[in-house]
């Protein structure tokens, strides 16, 4: 079973859940950028983190076999921070590196006049720069938040067959497929959705554009969440191409979209003294 996880927050996980997730099959993932539990104070620490989502990520991803990308945004809940509203303008200079595969995490978190603002001008410069965009619906509220998002994206210039709505559940998969976006569902141990929730609306609604992730973070959450739904697609009587489609052909098509979505590696070079990172060096 080859796994691509469309959003999982590597930097808040070890390395041992690298090595785990090889093991369970994920050879690919995308960590979207997002707030860190605590509020930053200036857009500099906005522009450390994306230079480790640029740099060290994927170098740590690689020394575990897993080709990693990113998304690159101001994300939702500090978009009402007013400190952080310089990112905005910064944000060009990012989207145009290789490995930033979509625009992301934008979207709601409280629905303020703040967040209206973000989430238009990051989906103008999705469309600017030729990327889908990841957007996260909020998880309070959910379906109003929902419809004052296809709002917001029926009025930009970016067509929904470019974006990906994450955080579905079933109150809202329903509006979200007749818009024509691509669908994203995160699976959880406790909140959010599960494995069996999971197969029931890929029984109902199929397997076309869906991506099912595990956006592990510093939270309570499972890296392996994403072989769990594989296996538990198996179980209810689905086709290993069914799996395969919803692992790996889906997040390559919706991510294949940025036209910068290499998976292939290059080959890590030797550990030093038994380090388990390589460290240093130019």
């Amino acid at each position: 079973m080859r796994i691509f996880d469309p959003h999982i927050h590597m930097t808040s996980r070890t390395t041992d859940d690298y090595q785990a997730m090889y093991d369970a099959g994920v050879r690919a993932l995308v960590e979207p950028s997002f707030w860190l539990g605590q509020p930053r104070t200036s857009p500099a620490s906005f522009f450390d983190y994306f230079d480790a989502l640029l740099g060290w990520e994927p170098f740590r991803a690689a020394q575990y076999g897993i080709a990693h990308h990113c998304t690159i945004a101001l994300n939702p809940k500090e978009a009402n921070d007013p400190r952080c509203a310089p990112v905005l303008d910064a944000l060009p200079r990012y989207l145009v590196k290789d490995s930033v595969v979509a625009v992301g995490e934008i979207g709601y978190d409280s629905m303020t006049p703040a967040e209206d603002t973000a989430l238009a001008a990051q989906l103008q410069l999705a469309a600017d720069h030729g990327l889908p965009a990841l957007v996260h619906t909020p998880h309070r509220d959910k379906l109003a938040g929902l419809r004052r998002t296809l709002d917001v994206v029926r009025e930009s210039h970016l067509p929904p067959e470019r974006v990906l709505l994450d955080h579905l559940n079933e109150t809202t998969v329903k509006e979200a497929t007749d818009s024509g976006a691509w669908l994203g569902f995160s699976i959880y141990p406790d909140t959010k959705m599960d494995e069996d929730r999971m197969v029931a609306i890929l029984k109902a609604y199929g397997t076309e554009r869906v991506l099912v992730n595990s956006a592990a973070d510093w939270g309570k959450s499972d890296p392996l969440k994403t072989r769990k739904v594989g296996d538990a697609m198996l179980a209810a009587g689905f086709s290993d191409d069914d799996v395969d489609q919803v692992l790996w052909r889906n997040p390559v098509a919706f991510y294949g979209l940025s036209g910068r979505l290499p998976l292939d590696l290059p080959t890590p070079g030797a550990l030093h003294e038994g380090n388990s990172i390589l460290r240093g060096g130019e």
